[in-house]
């Protein structure tokens, strides 16, 4: 039986994915400082599935503590979901985002390449694609000029992977490119646990229905959408952590480096799932509508024919499975995993 290891496991897509990896009969090993997740997620994990996950709470940026993991356990691939994510904070925090970003990236490499393991997937994202490449995104479109700090880690953090194939035959490296994953586990005892006020539209959403925010503030209504709103491909967080399982089996029989897009190629606006949110769930959300942010892209959707291709992956859930999931989770969980 293999076993994976998940650096940042505990987090939303991270969780997500151990439940289908140890449904599929894989090992899971996971590794997390807890800066954007909590213990609980794990226990929720193992209620899910019946058996026991072992967890390191460790930062990924430290090589002593990470090898005892390596040293401890017989990994025969890494999943990479260690990062700060929030678009808005690194362009006020960039130096914060480069130094955790990165050093988490090269860190696992080099602790990998001491210890043989050859295998690696990386939580990469659609934001690699830039401003300059047109909708729906491809895969063997050049990497693009990036609005902000955490989308330059993720070009910068697939060029170290690529760099690192290229240097080591033997390695086998898969880049997803995920869109937007919404939703939560249809159980609902887990889903997204954001720390602090959201930076996503669907966690915002679902807070002002359980009556954390008072209202959803739309950035924009003039973009040259159908509607005027942003428009994004919006995924099923379980449908993306499946897509992890079948990139394991992939990695295991290949070399050298593919980059697969996770998306279900259709794009939403913001007053599409706002609206679809509220019909799915009977509940009314309080909407006033601000400036545009920098850096919001009209459009931003995949073409995912690969991933089914190569893969034999494609999404499975819809927008209405999507909703209907994330406030079966936020209204059982008002204040997420740790409840007041």
């Amino acid at each position: 039986m293999s076993k994976i290891l998940l650096a940042g496991g505990a987090g939303y897509i991270g969780s997500h994915t151990a439940v289908e990896l140890l449904e599929a009969g894989y090992e899971v090993v996971i590794a997390d400082n807890y800066s954007n997740s909590c213990p609980e997620s794990i226990k929720r994990v193992e209620k899910i599935t019946g058996k026991q996950v072992q967890a390191y709470e460790v930062d990924v940026k430290d090589k002593d503590k990470l090898s005892v993991i390596f040293k401890e356990n017989k990994i025969d691939a890494v999943i990479h979901f260690a990062g700060l994510k929030a678009v808005g904070e690194s362009v006020e925090k960039p130096v914060l985002y480069y130094r955790n970003n990165i050093d988490t990236t090269l860190t696992l490499l080099e602790c990998m390449n001491e210890y043989g393991v050859k295998n690696i997937i990386f939580s990469s994202s659609a934001t690699v694609y830039g401003e300059e490449n047109p909708v729906p995104y491809t895969e063997e479109m050049k990497r693009g000029t990036c609005t902000n700090p955490y989308g330059w880690t993720k070009v910068m953090m697939e060029q170290i992977l690529e760099d690192a194939a290229k240097a080591d035959k033997d390695m086998s490296v898969v880049l997803l490119r995920y869109f937007n994953p919404i939703g939560a586990h249809e159980s609902g005892i887990m889903g997204e646990d954001p720390q602090g006020i959201p930076n996503n539209l669907m966690p915002y959403v679902a807070q002002v229905a359980v009556g954390r925010r008072d209202h959803l503030t739309i950035f924009g209504k003039d973009y040259p959408t159908p509607d005027g709103t942003c428009r994004r491909d919006y995924i099923h967080v379980v449908d993306l952590a499946k897509g992890h399982v079948k990139a394991i089996d992939f990695v295991f029989k290949n070399k050298g480096v593919e980059v697969f897009n996770l998306g279900t190629g259709t794009p939403y606006s913001v007053t599409e799932i706002v609206t679809t949110f509220q019909k799915e769930n009977d509940i009314e959300i309080k909407v006033e509508y601000g400036d545009r942010r920098a850096g919001d892209l009209p459009e931003s959707y995949a073409n995912a024919d690969k991933a089914l291709n190569v893969l034999g992956w494609k999404t499975e859930k819809n927008l209405a499975d999507m909703c209907r999931d994330l406030w079966r989770w936020q209204s059982n969980n008002p204040y997420g995993y740790n409840q007041k």
